[in-house]
């Protein structure tokens, strides 16, 4: 062992630090702050200060507690020390190219990502192991077996080489955390099309994909569609980690597991909230094809102005008004079939009485309720009736007749362009 006094003689006591400018240009400056050789002088105690280090390390970190687990504490053991080799090859050689150095922390904050581990304790990890060798430093200073002149270049460079291995970890964590989020939102993208093509997917690639995006496998799904501007400012909607979301194409697509239960329906009314969007109905697994379908149609229905035209609508709460519109062609076909001998009336009586006889079928024939729900007085219900008797003769008593009517003037009814649309079925 060497103490202060057998440093090369005529070897300044620190050298003349290069002006600092870049961070590369200020590390090599903090190192060149070192006599000539000293990195001779600290290397016979590179084993005891590496062994301290790992003993702290294991002592103080819970994550690095792993004592019958040899070959995760020779990594350990082998970190420390090749980040204690780093820091003498540097003061070795100050201008030693940083970039290979660099590249060794950015793999080992990769490897941190791709095993699933926070960085805080690594980072953790590398605080402890300057303070540790920064404490021995300081032993070997007070025991003479190092000139305490060099004691503040030791700490600048010290806590320097800290935050520059500090950094490239993080670096390389996240850039694998991005490229792992990247993937996992892919095989989420590709889970979506997978419940969701018809015919339906195996049960066996849902498992191993669902596996794969990590993604609990429900009894139940429902299929969401969104509507939302698809523009470089436009945000996509905030949805919980266990929905499977889209929202790179028109209309947006979620998919939303177990959705009747608890607190379900208000968690997709909050994250939906303002959006128009259309919940499918819930289904099997393997039918999420059905839900979504269902749910462009009624996406479709809102947007012409059929089902409401703003917020949150449920499939299950219009499901006689998908079945009505699933073909328009049989609607008009009821029209003309039924309600052709409106086409003698003359508008707006036509439209008065077509209100009247829907209203009247679906009232029980009962013409007081009827003139109540119409505002009218009954003697203009009792007249109206009278005209629609002289209409359609004997066919408005028919009982099979009159539910295709209602049928046919409930959906013709619910059509935003009614008006230009006669109760006979324009526009077939």
């Amino acid at each position: 062992m060497v103490n202060g006094s057998t440093l090369p003689a005529g070897v300044p006591p620190t050298g003349a630090p290069a002006p600092a400018g870049t961070p590369a240009e200020e590390s090599s400056a903090a190192f060149r702050a070192f006599p000539s050789g000293l990195h001779d002088h600290v290397r016979p105690f590179l084993d005891d200060i590496t062994a301290e280090v790992v003993r702290a390390i294991r002592t103080e970190i819970p994550e690095y507690a792993r004592p019958t687990d040899d070959t995760y504490m020779h990594v350990v053991h082998r970190g420390v020390e090749q980040a204690l080799e780093g820091f003498l090859a540097r003061m070795a050689h100050p201008d030693t190219d940083w970039e290979s150095v660099k590249a060794t922390y950015q793999n080992i904050g990769r490897g941190e990502a791709d095993e699933g581990r926070s960085l805080d304790s690594f980072q953790s990890a590398l605080r402890l192991g300057a303070r540790v060798t920064w404490r021995r430093v300081n032993a070997m200073v007070d025991a003479d077996l190092l000139p305490r002149h060099v004691l503040a270049a030791f700490g600048e460079a010290l806590f320097l080489h800290l935050d520059e291995m500090a950094a490239a970890t993080t670096a390389g964590y996240t850039e694998a955390r991005l490229h792992a989020a990247g993937e996992l939102q892919q095989r989420r993208a590709r889970l979506i099309d997978l419940l969701t093509v018809d015919p339906p997917a195996s049960a066996e690639a849902i498992a191993d994909l669902a596996q794969a995006a990590q993604w609990p496998i429900p009894r139940e799904v429902a299929v969401v569609v969104i509507e939302h501007a698809l523009t470089p400012e436009s945000i996509s909607p905030i949805v919980p980690p266990e929905f499977l979301a889209r929202f790179s194409e028109q209309p947006g697509c979620v998919v939303v597991p177990d959705p009747e239960g608890p607190g379900r329906a208000r968690t997709i009314a909050a994250a939906l909230q303002g959006l128009r969007a259309v919940v499918g109905p819930t289904v099997a697994l393997h039918e999420g094809a059905r839900s979504r379908r269902w749910a462009l149609d009624a996406l479709e229905l809102s947007r012409r102005g059929i089902l409401p035209p703003a917020g949150l609508l449920h499939c299950a709460d219009h499901l006689a008004t998908l079945l009505l519109f699933h073909d328009e062609a049989l609607i008009d076909a009821l029209a003309q079939r039924h309600l052709l001998p409106l086409e003698e009336v003359r508008s707006p009586q036509r439209e008065r009485l077509a209100e009247t006889l829907l209203c009247w079928l679906r009232c029980g024939h009962n013409a007081s309720e009827v003139a109540t729900r119409l505002a009218v007085h009954p003697q203009t219900v009792r007249y109206r009736l009278r005209q629609l008797d002289e209409v359609f003769g004997d066919r408005l008593h028919d009982p099979g007749a009159q539910f295709e009517m209602q049928l046919a003037l409930h959906a013709l009814s619910l059509r935003p362009d009614k008006g230009e649309r006669d109760a006979a079925g324009r526009g077939r």
